[in-house]
């Protein structure tokens, strides 16, 4: 069976090393005792979500503790070049999904995106809300995926900050189905951020691809099909994973 992973704070990890305990408290341990039912001298990956991930054996449960001995470690590097997607909110929970999706194939930072033609609106009120459900979508999908590196999260961004994004970018990629230049085949850069625009159900408008053009995105199309929105971003990660990380 496939090992579980639990969730750590940073801080909860602290300077542990192989041969010591680890203890996994709150909703994470909940989870694991009351739900999984897991029992002491089972085994189990724990991580801080900040690159260091660890397995071992379960050496005491209470309600709301579980305990680790810890048996090895590893540290994962962060990443380089990052992956870094600009996901337009979307109706239907369609932008959780492509997130949930994007976490699995190794995205780095998520940036919600309030484009011109999303249907779902985020406003003053909501943003916050809209960005935590992001956060927990990501969570689980990390630990689902077994990563050491939880992906970034950021606050809701306008054109403006996505402008900045793109230019401040390694590579910057829009995706549009009236595109010429395929994205299999791009080289990527050895470091910086690649950053992946992916529209909302309606598309990016004109004007938003000329500004994104002019800040330094390069436009590209994945393939005859046009995906949804939902399932993009995750297609282009695929696509860049197979020039990069999965050689």
């Amino acid at each position: 069976m496939t090992q579980r992973l639990f969730l750590v704070t940073p801080a909860e990890w602290g300077q542990a090393a192989a041969g010591d305990v680890v203890v996994v408290t709150g909703a994470e341990a909940r989870h694991a005792v009351q739900v999984v039912r897991l029992a002491v001298g089972e085994q189990v990956l724990v991580s801080d979500g900040a690159g260091r991930r660890g397995t071992g054996e379960i050496v005491s449960v209470e309600p709301t503790r579980l305990s680790v001995r810890l048996a090895h470690v590893d540290t994962v590097p962060e990443p380089s070049p990052r992956f870094v997607l600009v996901q337009a909110l979307a109706k239907g929970d369609r932008d959780e999904q492509a997130v949930e999706a994007a976490t699995e194939l190794g995205v780095d930072v998520v940036v919600p995106w309030q484009a011109s033609r999303s249907i779902v609106q985020w406003r003053a009120d909501k943003a916050d809300k809209g960005r935590q459900r992001w956060v927990a979508v990501v969570a689980a999908a990390a630990k689902q995926a077994r990563r050491a590196r939880i992906p970034v999260v950021e606050p809701l961004e306008r054109m403006p900050g996505v402008r900045a994004r793109v230019s401040a970018a390694a590579l910057a990629l829009v995706l549009h189905e009236d595109a010429t230049t395929p994205l299999v085949g791009l080289d990527l850069p050895v470091s910086g951020d690649v950053v992946l625009v992916v529209g909302p159900e309606g598309g990016i408008t004109p004007e938003e691809l000329h500004a994104l053009g002019e800040a330094g995105a390069r436009v590209v199309r994945l393939g005859a099909e046009v995906l949804r929105s939902s399932s993009a971003g995750p297609a282009a990660l695929a696509v860049l994973n197979a020039a990069g990380r999965w050689r």
